[in-house]
């Protein structure tokens, strides 16, 4: 079925009919990385779309997505926020800051792992910004979704308006953002006279579904290679999709995707959700000694790292356009800087 190609401006504006908390700085910058495209084979030019500057403690794609998720929450009236992820959570992280802005409590549930409870990293920011923070052995997914669902329902017991990471609705809605950012890409990229022949994220979830679904939105022929950081008890393919589908809804646009529409890449995950890889910490060494532009250990320096293996690969035709959608994440580097450093294999 054949769906209407929209202009970045139709996207804008079904955006702007949902409810919003302007929080970033938008548009972000798309920055071409000359020096760094050279190291990399310099056969095809590299832009960065740099969402770690779109402000809010730091910068990050969270920025993006809680200007409709807690926009959803001032809407509803809600007073608290019940949010949870990792320890070292940029999501967590992000929303902290913008409840911080918006005048509502936080409540962070993190998940432990084997992630050290030293304030320091996103850790610090959550406290310096007045997160409440508890800790919990709930994996991330469906166990740590079970726990925010009950202290949610605390809350109300005790006559507050909690606003939680409600997966059906916090998710296509955090997509939203992400078609937004595609159709700034898009509209940066004419004002050049370039189109895009691929556009690299770190994602999963919401960003993923969101990249994927301003890629149908548009009608853009580039790849949108899904760069996975994490694995879920679920096919990513058929939950992005579905996700996306959701988030169109939302919008109400009729555009809908398969799980055959959606390039996930689950490869470089390894070593583990979190874990620095060997290409990760060479692709963050080559964009920050060539360009200056920092990425996080893990997450956007997997999805580089991604985009580098395509290139020494021979996947682009010589002097064709990528971007890579910088997610933020640099205070993690500063959790664990001996992970940063480390070179071997």
């Amino acid at each position: 079925m054949s769906f209407p190609k929209l202009t970045p401006r139709q996207v804008f504006e079904a955006a702007d009919r949902l409810p919003r908390a302007r929080l970033a700085h938008l548009p972000t910058p798309l920055e071409e990385a000359p020096r760094f495209a050279e190291r990399i084979g310099g056969r095809v030019r590299v832009f960065v779309k740099r969402d770690d500057a779109t402000g809010l403690l730091l910068g990050g794609n969270k920025a993006r997505h809680n200007e409709f998720l807690l926009g959803d929450a001032v809407a509803r009236g809600c007073d608290v926020v019940v949010w949870g992820a990792g320890v070292q959570s940029n999501n967590c992280r992000q929303t902290a800051a913008g409840c911080a802005k918006l005048g509502l409590e936080c409540r962070l549930f993190l998940s432990l792992g084997n992630s050290s409870t030293e304030p320091r990293g996103n850790l610090l920011l959550d406290y310096l910004v007045g997160a409440k923070v508890e800790f919990t052995d709930a994996p991330l997914g469906p166990d740590l979704d079970a726990v925010l669902a009950a202290k949610a329902d605390e809350l109300r017991r005790e006559g507050r308006n909690p606003y939680h990471w409600h997966r059906p609705r916090v998710v296509p809605l955090a997509a939203v953002s992400y078609a937004v950012c595609v159709a700034e890409i898009a509209e940066q990229l004419a004002e050049r006279g370039l189109t895009a022949a691929g556009l690299y994220v770190s994602s999963s979830g919401a960003t993923g579904a969101g990249v994927a679904l301003g890629k149908a939105l548009l009608g853009l022929d580039a790849a949108a290679r899904l760069i996975c950081p994490m694995t879920w008890p679920w096919d990513i393919p058929t939950a992005i999709a579905a996700d996306a589908n959701d988030a169109a809804r939302m919008l109400g646009l009729p555009h809908r995707l398969t799980a055959a529409d959606v390039d996930a890449d689950e490869s470089f995950i390894p070593p583990g959700y979190g874990k620095p890889s060997f290409a990760g910490r060479e692709a963050l060494r080559l964009m920050a000694t060539s360009e200056a532009i920092l990425t996080d250990p893990v997450y956007s320096a997997k999805a580089l790292a991604g985009l580098i293996a395509d290139v020494r690969a021979g996947r682009y035709p010589d002097g064709s356009v990528l971007v890579f959608i910088h997610t933020g994440g640099v205070p993690a580097i500063f959790a664990d800087p001996a992970s940063v450093l480390d070179v071997t294999p």
